[in-house]
């Protein structure tokens, strides 16, 4: 499978994820704000759930961007990643439909710090297939995104033991280094960018020439 096939499939998957997290919100019981304003957690664990999948797919299309080669690992673990970012409709709404219940927080969460460590595995497969000298490896190279992540995440996990929410809060704390903009990533993909408009300029020079060329020979047929 080429990187754009691999990449065209995890963004209709995720698309589908993020089509049931809408399908599964619910409506008010009837048309008032006062039935509304009840929907109010299941609003929360929505947003929470969008935003979560939202950064899972910018930063693999960032990922992918500057990526040069796949391999059959890195296929397998994508597959893995879609495979738990897909229980997500799923946990949200056992957790939105039970508020400070131990075991839905602790599904959500333990769902998320799987995802999160797969996405690691894949990170350092793809950084393997392309090499230590790869963009990838460059702009990864010191990145520790993931292990807050992880840790947050767990802390969480264990809080929530004892206290309601916190697998929950654990989460949202587990999102907030991904807002931070990479300057690494940023950079390299700007730079493939400006490579591929100078390339397709030149391949248009080069069709305007080879045009040229053949327009000449058929007003000249005996040169």
């Amino acid at each position: 499978m080429s990187k754009s096939r691999l990449e065209a499939f995890t963004d209709g998957v995720l698309a589908i994820i993020i089509t049931i997290f809408v399908l599964d919100l619910g409506s008010p019981e009837n048309g008032t704000i006062k039935a509304l304003m009840r929907l109010d957690y299941h609003f929360f664990i929505y947003f929470l759930s969008f935003l979560t999948v939202a950064i899972y797919w910018i930063n693999h299309h960032h990922l992918l961007q500057i990526t040069n080669t796949i391999s059959g690992s890195v296929l397998w673990l994508n597959i893995f990643l879609l495979l738990f970012l897909s229980l997500f409709p799923f946990a949200t709404s056992w957790v939105s439909d039970n508020p400070r219940d131990m075991a839905p927080e602790m599904f959500y969460a333990g769902i998320m710090l799987v995802a999160d460590v797969v996405w690691l595995f894949l990170a350092k497969a793809l950084i393997k297939e392309n090499g230590s000298n790869s963009r990838i490896a460059m702009a990864l190279d010191g990145s520790r995104k993931s292990q807050i992540t992880i840790v947050a995440i767990v802390l969480g996990i264990i809080i929530g033991i004892f206290l309601p929410y916190a697998p929950i809060i654990g989460c949202i704390i587990s999102l907030l280094p991904w807002f931070i903009p990479d300057k690494k990533i940023e950079q390299y993909v700007k730079e493939i960018s400006e490579e591929e408009k100078t390339s397709a300029e030149r391949i248009k020079e080069l069709r305007k020439i080879i045009h040229e060329e053949l327009e000449e020979k058929d007003k000249n047929p005996g040169d």
